[in-house]
Formats: C-alpha cells, sequence, structure tokens
C-alpha cells in the first residue's frame, strides 16, 4: 500500500498543477509512454541497414529520433500536459497565421526542399522540419477555438457556418496542393471535417463538402500519373510489379512472411533493398515481417484504446473547445494510423504518410507528442 501510494503520489507531482484540475488519464499517459518506446525499438531494427548504406552508422537514424524527435517532443508532451487547455484558444489566430506562413515559406526556392515530388521540407542553418506536420495542430487548435465562438446555431447556418469554414480549408487545401502532399493533406481534411461536425455542423452541409472533395480527389488522381498508377496497381498490384505495384508487393510480402510469431526481432530480409521507405511509412510491414500477427494486432489494439480514452476525454469534456479539440487529436491519430496501415496491406490506396509513434521523422514526433499532451491537460478538466 505504501509504495502504491509512493507511485500515485509520484505521477500527480509530475502531471497534476491544482486547481480546478483533477487527476489526468493515467492509461492515456501510460500507452503514449508504451507507444513511443516501443516504435524506437522498432525503428532501431526497421532502420539499422539502411543507416549503415547510407552513414555507415546503423544507429544514425535512431539516434537522430532520440535527440530531434523524442527529447524535444517529451519536453512538449509534459508543458502541454501542465498548461491549460483552455489558454491555446487565446492564440488560436497567431497560430492560424503560424500555419499560413509555415505553408508559404516552403514554397520558397532555398528555404524549402523536395522529398520525392514533394516541396514538404524547410531546411534552414541544416536544420529541417516538416510544416504540414506543424499545421496538423495549429489548424486544429484554431478550428477548434473557430467552432466553439460561432456556437451550434450560427455553425449549422449555411452563410455563418459552412461558407466561412469552406473558405478557412479551402485556404490550408490550396496551399498543400502547391507542395503537393496529398497524404497529409486528407488527414487535415478529414479531422477538420469531423470537428467540424462536433462542432455542430449541418449533416446536408458535411455531405455537401465530401461530395466536392470526392469530385477534387478523383480529379487529382486522375490528372497526375504517377498518382493514376498508383490508383491502377491499388486495385491489382500484381499488373506492374516492378512498377507502380512494387511498393505494395513488397509490402505484402514482407507482412506474408511475418506469419503468426514472425521472423524474430531484427531479422527481417525485406529490409535490406526490397522494400522501400522502411524507417518511414513502411515500418509496419517490418513490425509484422519480424513480430508477428500476433504482436501487430496487439500494437493496433492498442492504438485503438488510445483512441477510445481519448473519446471517452472528449465526451466528459466541460466544455465544447475542450470537446472538439481531443475529437480532434483522436481522429488524428486513428486515421493516420488507419491510413499507413491500410496502405500497406493494400484496403487503401498509397498515401506516404508515416505511422504514428513508430514512423522516423523528428518534426511528426514532436507534434504528436504534444498533441498527446494536449490531450492528457484535457482530461484533468473532465467531469468525474
Amino acid at each position: 500500500m505504501k509504495r502504491r501510494a509512493i507511485r500515485q503520489s509520484f505521477w500527480k507531482n509530475i502531471f497534476y498543477s491544482g486547481g480546478d484540475a483533477h487527476a489526468p488519464d493515467y492509461v492515456l499517459i501510460f500507452l503514449t509512454i508504451f507507444l513511443v518506446l516501443f516504435g524506437l525499438l522498432m525503428l532501431l531494427s526497421a532502420s539499422s541497414v539502411l543507416s549503415y548504406e547510407k552513414f555507415q552508422n546503423t544507429y544514425h537514424f535512431f539516434t537522430h529520433q532520440l535527440i530531434f524527435g523524442l527529447i524535444p517532443g517529451v519536453l512538449l508532451f509534459y508543458l502541454c500536459s501542465k498548461i491549460d487547455f483552455r489558454v491555446w484558444k487565446k492564440f488560436a489566430f497567431f497560430l492560424l497565421l503560424i500555419s499560413v506562413f509555415l505553408l508559404i515559406i516552403v514554397l520558397i526556392p532555398g528555404i524549402g526542399a523536395h522529398y520525392n515530388k514533394a516541396r514538404s521540407w524547410i531546411n534552414i542553418f541544416g536544420f529541417s522540419l516538416q510544416p504540414s506536420e506543424i499545421v496538423k495542430l495549429t489548424f486544429l487548435i484554431y478550428l477548434a477555438s473557430w467552432l466553439d465562438d460561432k456556437g451550434l446555431k450560427k455553425i449549422k447556418d449555411f452563410h455563418y457556418g459552412l461558407m466561412p469554414f469552406v473558405i478557412l480549408i479551402s485556404v490550408i487545401i490550396i496551399l498543400m496542393l502547391l507542395q503537393p502532399d496529398l497524404g497529409t493533406l486528407s488527414i487535415i481534411f478529414l479531422i477538420s471535417l469531423i470537428s467540424f461536425y462536433v462542432g455542430g455542423g449541418h449533416v446536408k452541409h458535411i455531405l455537401m463538402i465530401m461530395g466536392g472533395a470526392g469530385i477534387f480527389f478523383l480529379a487529382a488522381i486522375k490528372f497526375t500519373s504517377y498518382r493514376m498508377a498508383r490508383f491502377a496497381a491499388f486495385f491489382n498490384p500484381g499488373a506492374d510489379p516492378q512498377g507502380a505495384g512494387y511498393h505494395l508487393n513488397q509490402a505484402l510480402i514482407a507482412v506474408g512472411s511475418g506469419g503468426l510469431f514472425g521472423m524474430g526481432l531484427g531479422h527481417s530480409r525485406q529490409k535490406y533493398g526490397y522494400l522501400p521507405e522502411v524507417a518511414g511509412d513502411s515500418i509496419f510491414p517490418i513490425m509484422a515481417e519480424e513480430l508477428g500477427f500476433f504482436i501487430s494486432v496487439i500494437y493496433i489494439v492498442l492504438i485503438f484504446i488510445l483512441i477510445y480514452r481519448g473519446f471517452m476525454i472528449a465526451k466528459n469534456s466541460k466544455t465544447y473547445y475542450g470537446r472538439i479539440l481531443a475529437i480532434g487529436i483522436s481522429s488524428w491519430i486513428g486515421f493516420q494510423s488507419f491510413l499507413n496501415i491500410g496502405s500497406m496491406l493494400g484496403l487503401v490506396p498509397m498515401t506516404g504518410i508515416p505511422l504514428p509513434f513508430i514512423s522516423y521523422g523528428g518534426t511528426a514526433m514532436i507534434m504528436t507528442l504534444a498533441a498527446m499532451g494536449i490531450l492528457v491537460n484535457i482530461s484533468r478538466y473532465t467531469r468525474n
């Protein structure tokens, strides 16, 4: 009993600062910690061959993620878990300006950097960051604040609710199309649409937006050759196994090779130059290959539990602002995980987005942990 009291006191001192708050959702905290540590382990294994090939150092990607992703991410997670989430509402418009500014400067030659076919990175003094990962959180905070200020009645109105929302999201869509980054754009669009619904958006208006978005995405695919090839490979991956279907075929080989129990941690064959992006988008197939079906399912279940805890926090939030923000963050983790894993299993077309908590990427890790910190803080102000 004494040891238990000491443990509870330890966590309370770290994540609880009194006032009108209560103890946070410790299950959410422990899940986040576990998923981050598990992600580092998988990154170390999945990236070892590529890391040695590129940098003659087996631990390059791992140490880079540790220094430029985990350490600042943990710091932000802790700070965001302590700062009253309602404070962010005061800076919502400023955060919107930051979102737009970052998406503009990434297009400036000499500052913006290309990766594959997208100009989605900013390089300054040898350091790089991905603005679209920052925009996921900053735009969500602004959108939650805007929806809360409008109120349910105005949000349902065509002129005061739908049209301003469409204009807001269109600004972000246009700037991201100039990169272009359809994968991240799809995440931002989905969490924005869900936030709009939770904030009081009319179902008829949401269906109108979805219809327009569907036409737009089909046009974006049809009139871009490499996207059209990816889309065709989704329906028939065997038609071009050495071309557009190569990535998906190699991912399916990795997943199938793992069987029920896996080939053993560190024993993947596909990471030896066969499967592209083993440290990033394709890390789940390496996980499945090395650890097997059962561990992969456990990982997916843990993600579902995390999302469920987020939804329960939203349900019990005392404010609409907290509810919208909690739903947005939880949906972000959920949709991004589904789209990443689904694309590697051939359930959805290839999207090129990282797996939360697992994939290599310092900016993604930092912003995901910052968002989880805000969610932890919201859990401190829920109805008991």
